[in-house]
């Protein structure tokens, strides 16, 4: 009989004036019998609504049956089956507005814990995996960290079976290389950066997605035989028609939406003044959280985060552990129709984040050496919906306030660098700089595929995977349908 339990098995997790000074992992993961109590409260229905809930189709009443019976290492197979990154997932993605949205507990009580199980599932199996063999483990974890740095150049010589190009090795490049590697596909990815995961290892933050965990992912696609390349820009180093001149029979392009977008407002380019993609980056990826490392990052004494998604839940939790007394989350619409999950923001708040809602910066003002001293608003309020559906922000005259500030991160949105596009003829983009696709993955050139937050724009991490299994699926046909054009 189901566990019949209205509440979601409490996630147990760090005291918040104790989390927002460090950057260890907040939320600290099931016990075994948590883990065994929440599975249980599945009711195993006959059209499992949950799975449609899902972009990459989990197999959940499957994974959660096995969880249920204690066969956490089963579970974690039959995820992995549609799911390249569960560890990830488990972590970070909005499981309220998919699965478990649709979960039908939450009708009357609070849905399964979804994710919460997916994350026990997937920890619980790699460390099994670390504990059979800790040497290799070891070496496999510290070779992903270090993320290809002593690999060799590329070189197309030598190469046995039909290869595909992956350009980008974020969620949706590495969900596209794991599926194709596994029909039988010789799969490059090529990374801009020295390090692999794109937005997973350079804009997440470790307290809520250690770097380790992507690790070991990585490193299980390349035991899978997935070559990861780094240091390879596409589009400088090679043009995407030359990895096709290499011998690429299609190229899948998942190189995400990593150019900030600005306000255009006076004194954003005062010193103090970051994108959050700088911010970001120079936080995780270039590890300025760490004392062992030398990287210069300014949090101040007072920061203002301009946005309202998860990227500024991110940025303003950041510059609270890095030392900054007072940090704002300024937002000009209400806190209703904020984008950032439900979970970040309750977070943020624990942690002591002051949130500003209906205010919009209108002014950055400096010093005379050019710092930034503090920041001029407005109050807004709501009038007629916009395109997005969402009542559009208007300002209320005579509503200026100044808010001191010595540091400023704009979290308003990125848009895909238009590196790619510049350097592919053929390959068509909208007004916005987004490869403009078909289907969801089928480009405006022939054996070219893209997806993920270079065709959506800015996006989670679960739609970019779902749009990398889908690319696979679609570059599997085309390959096959060139093949018996050829016999």
């Amino acid at each position: 009989m189901p566990n019949m339990q209205k509440e979601k098995t409490a996630m147990p997790e760090q005291l918040p004036d104790v989390r927002n000074k460090n950057f260890s992992e907040v939320a600290l993961g099931y016990s075994e019998e948590q883990a065994l109590n929440e599975a249980q409260r599945c009711l195993h229905c006959k059209n499992a609504p949950c799975v449609t809930g899902c972009p990459v189709s989990v197999r959940i009443p499957e994974f959660l049956a096995l969880a249920a019976k204690g066969d956490f290492v089963g579970a974690y197979h039959v995820i992995k089956s549609t799911n390249s990154l569960p560890a990830v997932c488990g972590r970070v993605c909005p499981q309220e507005t998919q699965c478990e949205g649709k979960c039908v507990r939450g009708i009357k009580g609070e849905p399964v814990g979804i994710g919460r199980l997916e994350r026990f599932c997937a920890d619980r199996a790699m460390k099994l995996m670390k504990e059979k063999s800790p040497d290799e483990s070891e070496g496999a974890t510290n070779s992903a960290e270090d993320s290809c740095i002593e690999k060799k150049a590329f070189t197309s010589e030598g190469d046995d079976g039909i290869k595909v190009a992956v350009i980008g090795s974020g969620p949706a490049g590495l969900s596209c290389a794991g599926d194709l590697s596994s029909r039988g596909y010789k799969v490059t990815v090529f990374e801009a950066l020295h390090k692999a995961g794109g937005v997973l290892v350079y804009g997440i933050p470790e307290f809520r997605l250690p770097k380790d965990i992507v690790a070991s992912e990585i490193k299980e696609l390349e035991k899978k035989g997935v070559d990861i390349q780094c240091n390879m820009v596409i589009g400088k180093v090679l043009s995407i028609d030359e990895l096709f001149d290499a011998g690429f029979k299609a190229v899948f392009v998942s190189t995400g939406a990593g150019l900030p977008r600005f306000m255009g407002i006076e004194g954003e380019n005062s010193n103090g003044v970051y994108s959050a993609n700088e911010f970001l980056t120079r936080v995780n990826l270039m590890k300025a959280y760490r004392s062992d490392y030398g990287t210069p990052v300014r949090a101040g004494k007072a920061v203002a985060v301009v946005g309202g998604g998860n990227v500024a839940m991110d940025a303003a939790r950041c510059a609270k552990r890095l030392g900054a007394e007072k940090v704002y989350v300024i937002y000009r619409r209400s806190e209703a129709e904020m984008p950032a999950r439900r979970e970040e923001i309750h977070h943020a708040k624990e942690e002591g984040i002051d949130f500003r809602f209906l205010t919009n910066p209108v002014r950055i003002n400096a010093d005379e050496k050019g710092n930034c001293r503090f920041i001029t608003c407005v109050r807004m309020e709501l009038g007629e919906p916009d395109e997005s559906g969402r009542r559009r922000p208007v300002a209320v005259d005579g509503s200026e306030y100044d808010i001191d500030v010595d540091t400023v991160i704009i979290a308003v949105g990125t848009v895909p660098n238009p590196l790619i596009r510049m350097t592919t003829p053929g390959l068509d983009t909208d007004r916005h700089g987004c490869i403009i696709t078909s289907d969801g993955v089928t480009t405006t050139k022939q054996g070219v595929y893209a997806g993920g937050d270079a065709v959506t724009g800015a996006a989670t991490v679960i739609l970019a995977m779902g749009a990398g299994r889908q690319a696979a699926q679609k570059i599997d046909e085309y390959i096959k349908g060139l093949s018996k054009k050829t016999e």
